[in-house]
C-alpha cells in the first residue's frame, strides 16, 4: 500500500511541490473586466509560519483504517497525515485569496449556498455546470495543482486494495475539483455529481473526496428519500471515494460538528474554524 506521506517521495515531481504556494503572492490586481471581491483566506490573521512543519505521523488514537460503504464506495479513515493536511490548506488559502479564488456561490434569483467555493481546472455553477469558462466575476478557475494528480491516484490505489476488484473504482487522472469550505452552519444539498463528460460518468471514474477541518455529517444513498439514506461522520484526515455502481449516487453534507477540528492539526496551522473539502474528478 503506498501511503499518503510517501506520494512526494515517490514520484519525480519535486518542482512541484506543496511549498511552491507558500510564498506565491495573492494577485494585487485585476485583469480589465474582472470585478474586485472580498478575498477569503483559510488561515486566520497572526497564524505562525507552516512551511517547516515536520509531522508525518497520523492524528493520535486514530488508527488508519477503511469503511466499505457500498459497491465501489469506501472511506480511508485518517489517511492524511497533518502534515499533508497544512500543505493542503496552504495551497488552498493562497489559490483561494487570489483571482478565481473562493466566493459564496449562488443562483440568480439571489439565493446563495451555504459554503465558500473554488474551482480548479474548470469554473462549476449550480446554474450553468461547466458550459461557462468565466465565472460570475470575470475570473477563470486556476489548474489543479500538479503534486495533487499523484496524491489523488495513490488514493485511489490504496482504496483499490480493499476492494474485492480493483474494477469496483477505476483509477483516473484528475483535472477538475471542487474546493468546498463550510463554516458552523453550512451544509449542502442532496445531489449527484453527473455534469462530466459522458465518458467519465459511464466508466464510473470516481469522486475523490477529501475532509480537512471540522468533521462534518455525510448523507448518501442511491435515493433523494432522506428518511432512506445512510451517513457517516467525516472527520479531518479522512477520504471517502465513490465511483463504479456508485458514481452517480446522492450525496449531501448534513452539518457540521463546531470545534472538532484536531488539536495537532491547529497547533501546526490557524486555520478558519469550519470544514475544508476536496473533491477532484476527471471531466
Amino acid at each position: 500500500m503506498l501511503f499518503v506521506q510517501d506520494v512526494f517521495q515517490r514520484h519525480s515531481i519535486v518542482k512541484y511541490s506543496l511549498r511552491q504556494y507558500y510564498h506565491t503572492p495573492a494577485a494585487a490586481t485585476v485583469a480589465d473586466g474582472v470585478h474586485q471581491r472580498d478575498p477569503f483566506g483559510l488561515i486566520l490573521p497572526g497564524a505562525p509560519n507552516t512551511s517547516s512543519a515536520t509531522d508525518t505521523k497520523p492524528v493520535p488514537n486514530r488508527p488508519l483504517s477503511h469503511q466499505i460503504l457500498n459497491p465501489g464506495m469506501i472511506v480511508l479513515r485518517n489517511h492524511i497525515s497533518i502534515r499533508d493536511q497544512v500543505d493542503i490548506v496552504n495551497i488552498c488559502h493562497t489559490l483561494g485569496v487570489g483571482p478565481g479564488g473562493f466566493q459564496q456561490p449562488g443562483y440568480s434569483s439571489g439565493s446563495k449556498l451555504q459554503l465558500q467555493r473554488m474551482c480548479f481546472g474548470r469554473n462549476w455553477d449550480p446554474e450553468t455546470k461547466y458550459r461557462e469558462r468565466y465565472r460570475n466575476d470575470g475570473s477563470i478557475p486556476p489548474p489543479v495543482p500538479p503534486v495533487f494528480i499523484p496524491l489523488v491516484q495513490s488514493l485511489i490505489q490504496d482504496a483499490q486494495a480493499h476492494l474485492s476488484s480493483a474494477n469496483e473504482i477505476p483509477l483516473m487522472r484528475p483535472d477538475v475539483c471542487l474546493v468546498n469550505f463550510y463554516t458552523a452552519t453550512g451544509r449542502l444539498g442532496l445531489h449527484q455529481d453527473r455534469d462530466e463528460r459522458p465518458y467519465s460518468i459511464r466508466g464510473g471514474l470516481p469522486v475523490v473526496s477529501i475532509s480537512i477541518g471540522d468533521a462534518g455529517e455525510f448523507l448518501y444513498g442511491h435515493t433523494r428519500d432522506e428518511d432512506k439514506l445512510q451517513k457517516v461522520v467525516l472527520e479531518s484526515g479522512d477520504v471517502v471515494i465513490f465511483g463504479g455502481k456508485s458514481r452517480l449516487i446522492f450525496h449531501g453534507v448534513r452539518g457540521i460538528f463546531p470545534n472538532s477540528t484536531p488539536l495537532p492539526l491547529l497547533e501546526k496551522i490557524k486555520l478558519r474554524p469550519g470544514r475544508l473539502n476536496l473533491t477532484f474528478r476527471q471531466f
